[in-house]
């Protein structure tokens, strides 16, 4: 056909071009014909690097690099009929660079700025990283009109300058005028505090104020793109798992590992409580954070790294979002109730790791896998078992508890954290090679080879930190209280777990009958851990807590602990024995 280049293009039908008419135009600088490229075939560039990536989120930033590339480098394209695949090998490209965790070298844009930087988890950090994207702008802006920057940097400056602009319509007026003066006009506090006639105090609030404000506006659109981008590309709008029976039971107080036992119901492996308890290594855990015994001990550990190598004990993987403080929050439970209800949620913050956790989450379920997630509702885990994209709406349960959740306040409860978890690819693994790896797990548990929450004591050393707890006699009766219930319900699992393991253990070995002898000490040691720490519950009931702080209330109690951290001593010596027969 006739060549396109040098034909005026004031009355040209973009969409009734063929893509290879269209490469032309945009090679003789149409940026209109590039726009109709783009649009033609964005949905399908998406979904490429989404079946490379597996993550929406990863998948849209490579998308957003790979057309700038495209834009810049179009010229190259010798052969114009070949645009589509061209375009998928940049795309290929970039995202095998990302997945291998190197840096592509180009600044940020906006669109990066809730991940941008280090995670120091410094709000510092955070406004800085907006200062710099703002002032990047305002630079490059002045570059542009003295003829110095490129076609690829003015098109991300295009992208990231049309975004703020809407985010800070969020802002009131005043708001806006003096972050503009700020970002843009690179005015300090004090001159826009002259030009305004504000103290400069009222300006650093305002500016403070503000930054928090289109943080928050720039989340809520990149959730609104992210489910806009999930409809462009034909997924499924809403999934619903079928919970019931047990799945609406609160199956143990260690609510990690009952998350964990709803998980495996919908894989092939499905398996029973006292088993999940053992495989993960939970029904052996003990911490406690003195001097009061905290009602987060239970809890104070590296949620990532615990619970996934638990599932890697049983044969699976994991991935996971991990938006924790390091912070070891109140006890909700001492709280005025109204700080749990929805409306408090409304009030607190966006977190800023939702549009991650949002695509694992929807990863999941569109597989048919329910999601593990912490501080649902309230500080424990619980499982996610369903979304609906038009209402926004995720359908959880947590420790029994059956009820819905607005898509933005997951990581709104009291805490302000999140933590999502879901199962990836698995393995194949024999009993024997599932316990070898749950022993490692318990043993390195048991001595303290772990890394927990700073102020946690883990492993045996917790038992002299809790009897250290009650001598200085300032107890808090409720997380003491749960501290026990939690403890009592771990040792009565592993308990039952060894009773499974001598009815289900292989019979065709020569060491089965002295496996099944320490089987029988194991099961005999952490049914006698649970009658003492029986006793314990009934003296400090939860919720009430009892009186721990009373003298002679907190005498018994050290001795029935001592009794306790004897026993635990005993049956560490049992496993590491079991563990070598294993290894014979």
């Amino acid at each position: 056909m006739e060549s396109t280049v040098g034909i005026a293009s004031t009355f040209v039908q973009w969409e009734e071009l063929e893509d290879s008419e269209l490469v032309r135009y945009a090679q003789a600088g149409e940026q209109e014909a590039f726009s109709e490229l783009v649009r033609r075939h964005r949905s399908k560039v998406y979904g490429y690097a989404r079946s490379i990536t597996r993550e929406s989120y990863m998948a849209e930033d490579i998308v957003q690099d790979a057309l700038v590339r495209a834009f810049m480098h179009l010229g190259k394209l010798v052969d114009v009929q070949r645009f589509l695949p061209w375009v998928h090998r940049i795309v290929r490209n970039q995202a095998y660079t990302r997945l291998k965790g190197k840096t592509s070298g180009k600044e940020l844009t906006f669109t990066d700025l809730e991940g941008a930087g280090p995670s120091d988890g410094t709000d510092n950090q955070q406004w800085n990283d907006l200062d710099s994207i703002l002032r990047r702008l305002n630079r490059s802006a002045k570059e542009a009109t003295e003829g110095f920057n490129v076609p690829e940097e003015r098109l991300v400056q295009q992208e990231t300058l049309q975004v703020i602009t809407g985010i800070i319509q969020c802002l009131k007026p005043r708001e806006r005028l003096v972050f503009e003066s700020h970002f843009f006009d690179q005015l300090s506090p004090q001159e826009i505090a002259k030009l305004f006639n504000l103290s400069s105090a009222n300006v650093y609030q305002i500016i403070s104020r503000s930054r928090k404000k289109v943080i928050q506006e720039k989340i809520r659109v990149t959730v609104d793109a992210y489910i806009r981008t999930r409809r462009d590309w034909g997924t499924m709008n809403k999934q619903q798992l079928t919970y019931e029976g047990a799945l609406t039971d609160a199956n143990s107080w260690t609510s990690a590992a009952d998350a964990v036992y709803k998980m495996l119901h919908f894989t092939d492996r499905k398996l029973s409580m006292p088993m999940v308890m053992g495989l993960t290594g939970h029904a052996f855990r003990i911490n406690i954070i003195a001097p009061n015994v905290h009602i987060a001990g239970p809890t104070a550990y590296s949620f990532g790294k615990v619970i996934s190598r638990g599932l890697h004990n049983i044969g699976y993987d994991s991935k996971y979002v991990d938006g924790m403080t390091s912070e070891i929050g109140p006890n909700t439970n001492l709280l005025d109730p109204s700080v749990m209800e929805k409306s408090a949620m409304d009030k607190r913050s966006i977190h800023q790791e939702l549009p991650k956790a949002l695509d694992l989450i929807h990863s999941s379920l569109d597989r048919g896998y329910p999601a593990l997630a912490w501080d649902i509702f309230f500080p424990e885990f619980g499982t996610v078992y369903g979304y609906d994209d038009d209402t926004r709406t995720l359908y959880a349960e947590q420790c029994g508890r059956l009820d819905t959740l607005p898509y933005e306040n997951l990581g709104r409860s009291v805490l302000e954290e999140i933590f999502v978890l879901i199962i990836e690819g698995s393995i194949e693994l024999t009993l024997k090679q599932q316990l070898q790896r749950a022993l490692e797990t318990v043993i390195e548990h048991y001595e303290g080879i772990e890394n927990a929450v700073p102020t946690a004591v883990i492993g045996l050393a917790a038992y002299d930190a809790w009897m250290t707890s009650l001598e200085g006699g300032e107890v808090e009766p409720n997380g003491h209280a749960y501290s026990i219930a939690v403890l009592r319900d771990a040792r009565f699992h592993a308990s039952q777990f060894f009773q499974e393991l001598i009815a289900s253990w292989p019979d065709d070995s020569d060491v089965h009958p002295h496996l099944t002898d320490l089987f029988v000490k194991a099961t005999t040691l952490y049914n006698g851990m649970y009658d003492k720490l029986n006793v314990l519950h009934q003296m400090f009931p939860f919720p009430d807590g009892g009186e721990p702080n009373v003298k002679a209330q907190s005498v018994t109690t050290i001795a029935l602990v001592q009794e306790i951290k004897a026993l635990e001593y005993q049956a560490l010596d049992v496993l590491k024995e079991i563990y070598r027969t294993l290894d014979l």
